[in-house]
């Protein structure tokens, strides 16, 4: 017998005894009439117990290694998305474009390039204007994200990539304010604060649908006009009407057939 085979007929054996061990002992479903006898015999023999869905129990009770502490409000409120479009609670503070560069330069150009088109892999800041419908767009700053006030929000929870959260207010109003200069946006002399930032209008604010596409449902049954469950047949598959690629298991064998 070959290795190749010995190692399919133990990891057969294992997933047998998984499949047994977590079976549980929740009365199994009738499918008589609807699922073949054959495809139903397949189920109880890869352990699934005629059907009835393995409930995972896990190995040990939550606590059990003692691992980790719960999280602060104080902890929770840095990582939350506390600065929506509007500006809404953005605090007290105000940043410069000349003091953006010089912290740009020293915590940020490593990644971002020293003029923000991105070095080392990491996403450009700047440019990309005019790109996003060609064959190759390029989503920066200034050539797709409609607020600027998304743009502190996500300096001030997630950057600098090594040191999250070590930015103060002041330096991130900063940062914003040079980045915003780097995409032409606002000019030399603009100072990012809470009443400055939410105002700047972004380039391609205008080109976001802000309708949701999707139909309003209310996950309401009908339950009107139902035919009776035993009545229900499978008569094909997805791999014989040629939607999905034929796969291995029980779905494949599946017949129009109620025997």
């Amino acid at each position: 017998m070959s290795n190749f085979r010995r190692i399919l007929l133990a990891a057969a054996g294992v997933a047998a005894a998984i499949a047994v061990a977590w079976a549980g002992d929740a009365p199994a479903p009738s499918y008589k009439g609807i699922v073949p006898a054959a495809t139903l015999k397949v189920w109880r023999d890869l352990g699934t117990g005629n059907g009835a869905l393995a409930r995972y129990k896990p190995a040990t009770p939550p606590g059990h290694y003692g691992i980790g502490t719960a999280p602060t409000e104080q902890q929770i409120a840095g990582w939350t998305i506390a600065v929506p479009p509007d500006g809404a609670n953005l605090p007290p503070g105000s940043g410069t474009v000349a003091a953006g560069e010089k912290l740009f330069s020293t915590d940020c150009a490593m990644c971002h390039g020293g003029f923000g088109e991105g070095a080392h892999g990491y996403p450009a800041l700047a440019g990309g204007v005019g790109s996003l419908a060609g064959s190759e767009p390029q989503k920066t700053v200034g050539s797709y994200w409609p607020y600027a006030t998304t743009l502190w929000d996500y300096i001030n929870r997630a950057m600098p990539f090594y040191a999250p959260h070590t930015l103060k207010p002041d330096q991130v109003y900063a940062l914003t304010a040079y980045i915003l200069n780097l995409n032409g946006i606002v000019k030399g002399k603009f100072v990012a604060d809470a009443q400055s930032v939410p105002r700047v209008k972004m380039p391609n604010r205008d080109s976001f649908n802000w309708k949701d596409p999707r139909p309003v449902t209310h996950n309401t049954a009908c339950m009107k006009d139902c035919v009776p469950a035993g009545s229900v047949k499978i008569t094909s598959s997805a791999a014989k009407m040629g939607l999905t690629p034929r796969t291995t298991g029980p779905v494949d064998n599946m017949k129009g057939s109620s025997k």
